[in-house]
């Protein structure tokens, strides 16, 4: 069972309390907005907003005001800027950061201060603000969820191995562990959708620890050292153990490739039957190199299905063929000839009638015919 998030968000007080992407916020006016919501990842500079187009701003987004925002503003009488910042925060805005230090003016400051919308200032341009913040929200703002499993590198390709409890998910990822492949998390695997890919990590409290039943709780990296363990894995291949059951049916030729859905990320999915006498811990190694070999393009049981194609292919044609060279040439077990359908019986070969040889003149011996010619040749020799 999968538990995946909500659609995840953060609040405005998160972006003051970060500290690995270096923002350098400083918060002036609303501070009772701190607690509004930021569910995109993406940023928007308002300048078309301010002229009175506000067709497509985006409320959820950080708004970001740089200098020409600024400057735009100054041109304007006090007045008038009330009166563009109103039109504008009516959209419930998130936010707004003023980048690059700048003097904002004052009718900004009162109005961010009269909407409850938070008003903040950091010191780096507008493009460097930008793309730190972007990644600050992208890790923030990506989409989670966890599952009963077990994560391993397995030859560099990250194996997720689902099951029901008991199936003996564990004792094949120690047995994987003692051939040198690496242990992510076992029973909670955490994961974390980023860029199209799907990553896992283990629970803080159980990170590196595994169960095995009659022994225990193990530390995986204290008996096998820090090279047997990993933080987080890029997952590439799910493998779900079964029970075997006489009546099923499994895939014995590997031509559809099935997939799992996990926090909205399609990825391969192969159901493997277990029963006594079945070396699982081979048949994962297997399919993790057989899933690096589908990476290089090479799908072992299409091309085996290819050539078994091909050579279907062949053996008709040679039989037609054959059937061509002896159009004509097929006889009955009496000897007697089968005439090819739609063709008219060939009549067989008649000797040709003999002709009587002219007769003679009159006064001039008749001329022997070949035959008493012969007969007269033979009474000579004789």
């Amino acid at each position: 069972m999968i538990s995946t998030s909500t659609t995840p968000s953060i609040t405005v007080a998160d972006l003051l309390t970060d500290t690995q992407y270096d923002l350098k916020l400083q918060l002036l006016a609303g501070k009772d907005g701190l607690d509004h919501r930021i569910t995109s990842s993406r940023i928007q500079k308002p300048g078309l907003a301010l002229t009175g187009f506000t067709e497509h701003l985006h409320p959820e987004r950080i708004q970001v005001f740089g200098n020409t925002e600024i400057s735009y503003l100054r041109t304007l009488s006090e007045e008038q800027q009330r009166g563009v910042l109103a039109r504008l925060f009516e959209s419930q805005l998130a936010c707004v950061v003023v980048t690059k230090g700048l003097d904002m003016p004052a009718p900004l400051f009162e109005g961010c201060e009269r909407t409850r919308l938070a008003l903040m200032s950091t010191p780096l341009v507008s493009s460097a603000f930008i793309s730190q913040v972007q990644s600050f929200l992208e890790e923030s703002l990506t989409a989670t969820g966890s599952l009963h499993g077990v994560l391993l590198d397995v030859f560099g390709v990250g194996v997720l191995l689902l099951g029901k409890s008991g199936i003996g998910k564990s004792e094949i990822a120690l047995d994987l562990i003692m051939r040198g492949h690496r242990l992510i998390a076992d029973d909670i695997v955490n994961l974390v959708r980023r860029a199209g890919d799907v990553y896992g990590h283990g629970n803080d409290l159980i990170q590196h620890h595994m169960e095995i039943r009659g022994l225990g709780i193990l530390n995986v990296e204290a008996l096998f050292g820090v090279a047997s363990v990993r933080d987080r894995k890029k997952i590439e291949l799910i493998i779900e153990l079964v029970e075997w059951a006489p009546n099923a049916e499994y895939d014995r030729l590997g031509l559809d490739q099935e997939s799992m859905n996990l926090v909205g990320v399609e990825l391969p999915h192969a159901v493997v039957p277990v029963r006594p006498g079945r070396n699982m811990t081979t048949i994962v190694e297997v399919a993790a190199r057989n899933h690096l070999l589908k990476l290089r393009g090479h799908n072992s049981a299409q091309e085996f299905a290819d050539r078994l194609s091909q050579a279907i292919v062949r053996t008709k044609q040679t039989q037609a063929s054959a059937l061509d060279v002896r159009d004509s040439g097929m006889y009955r077990s009496d000897g007697s000839r089968v005439t090819p359908a739609g063709t008219a019986p060939v009549a067989p070969a008649l000797s040709a009638p003999r002709v009587p040889p002219p007769p003679a003149a009159e006064g001039e011996r008749p001329r022997p015919t070949p035959y008493a010619r012969r007969r007269f040749e033979e009474e000579e020799v004789e």
